[in-house]
């Protein structure tokens, strides 16, 4: 089987995802655009060099709508010849655009693919393309649909996550933010965005709150409680489905879950031949890529039965991983992790994640792919996975290796 190969990776900052953002008067198109102009710059790309892009989009309506991969070619510098296909599995829609380029790659579907994502979430609100999955009781009763924040806070409870637990996670997921853009971890793939002008409007991740610490957290109420115990009570759904359970104890609020944010985010993905084309050396192999369903109520304990299937599929153990990226979208979903497979945290998202830096819905899974690849070079590690749970009880795992 041919060999997928990253050759680059690189991303926007995350703004703010609302009307004070430093990126509110920056369309999705146009993100997407400037993240793939700065992809075919560094990288050579002329012509119809890939096969195609892949991008990751939640909320694919209004602006996001119409299949914005292709638009967003046809508004960049890339070639015209050049298609474009935007996916949807929600949270993890950027990374499983690379684990589709990928295998595309791998069956021999031509020589390169540019993945990733975006999602501007302060211009195209969450939930605002009505999903079945919520708004259609057929299905949202029969398989006891709850909103993801029940879920984390279920995830608590079932796991046994305290307050403290899920508090003390996010303040060290602060500081381990602000130590990365202390130490320019990021130079290499951060890119800044510029206006029509040329002038910058963002160079940095906005959503930052280094100051953080559990006596600020510890004065915030939980977030889902209202809505668990009042109107419209999806505590009791949730309990319906784990009746063992006496009471869901509510931890999740604004400090410790992931940011809402606008980001953008791109891949170069390909064969040998593709780096023999454009001049280019490859900076990793794709080894593996994995998805799987999981209990759509509890929602996002994916990360875990994805990473034992990946493990088994390719005979690997958890032993062989030296680096891990688990998308912090809730900071029981990584606790869970960790729980689940004994590992040291020192090696679990190093640099902070989403509940320090903000979670671009279709963005964020090739955004922390490319965190984990740099974390690989700075630290001279061989082998990293990076894993999401994702909406309505799914996974999707990836697990590279230094070339």
């Amino acid at each position: 089987m041919t060999e997928a190969y990253i050759y680059d990776a690189l991303r926007t900052p995350r703004g703010k995802g609302r009307k004070d953002g430093a990126l509110h008067e920056v369309t999705a198109l146009r993100l997407s655009a400037l993240t793939l102009n700065a992809l075919k710059e560094r990288n050579n790309i002329e012509g119809h060099a890939v096969e195609d892009v892949i991008w990751g989009n939640v909320t694919q309506v209004m602006e996001q709508g119409g299949n914005l991969a292709r638009t967003a070619v046809l508004a960049s510098d890339l070639d015209e010849a050049i298609p474009g296909i935007a996916i949807n599995r929600f949270c993890a829609s950027g990374l499983e655009a690379v684990n589709i380029a990928a295998n595309q790659v791998r069956g021999g579907a031509g020589d390169g693919y540019i993945a990733g994502g975006v999602e501007m979430m302060g211009r195209v609100a969450m939930g605002s393309d009505g999903a079945a999955i919520a708004a259609d009781p057929s299905i949202a009763m029969e398989s006891y649909f709850a909103p993801q924040g029940i879920g984390a806070d279920l995830i608590a409870t079932e796991y046994g996550f305290s307050r403290d637990d899920v508090d003390e996670f996010s303040v060290e997921s602060q500081r381990r933010a602000k130590a990365a853009w202390d130490d320019k971890r990021f130079e290499k793939s951060v890119i800044t965005v510029r206006d029509q002008n040329g002038l910058p409007i963002l160079d940095h991740d906005e959503y930052m709150r280094p100051q953080t610490d559990m006596q600020s957290l510890g004065s915030l109420n939980p977030a889902f409680e209202a809505m668990g115990k009042v109107m419209p009570g999806f505590d009791k759904v949730a309990l319906m489905k784990y009746p063992h359970l006496e009471r869901i104890n509510h931890v999740h609020h604004a400090g410790n879950s992931s940011g809402i944010v606008d980001g953008a985010a791109a891949l170069l993905i390909g064969n040998k031949e593709l780096g023999e084309k454009l001049g280019i050396k490859p900076r990793a192999r794709i080894r593996a890529t994995a998805k799987i369903g999981t209990d759509p109520t509890i929602n996002l304990t994916g990360p875990v039965p994805v990473t034992h299937k990946i493990l088994a599929d390719n005979g690997m153990n958890i032993s062989d991983i030296d680096l891990f990226e688990v998308n912090e979208a809730f900071a029981s979903v990584v606790l869970r992790f960790l729980q689940a497979f004994d590992v040291d945290h020192a090696s679990v998202n190093v640099n902070g994640g989403a509940i320090a830096m903000g979670h671009p819905l279709g963005a964020t899974g090739a955004m922390i792919l490319g965190t984990l690849l740099d974390e690989m070079e700075r630290a001279d590690k061989e082998t990293g996975l990076a894993t999401l749970c994702v909406a309505s009880g799914m996974g999707a795992a990836t697990i590279i290796e230094r070339v």
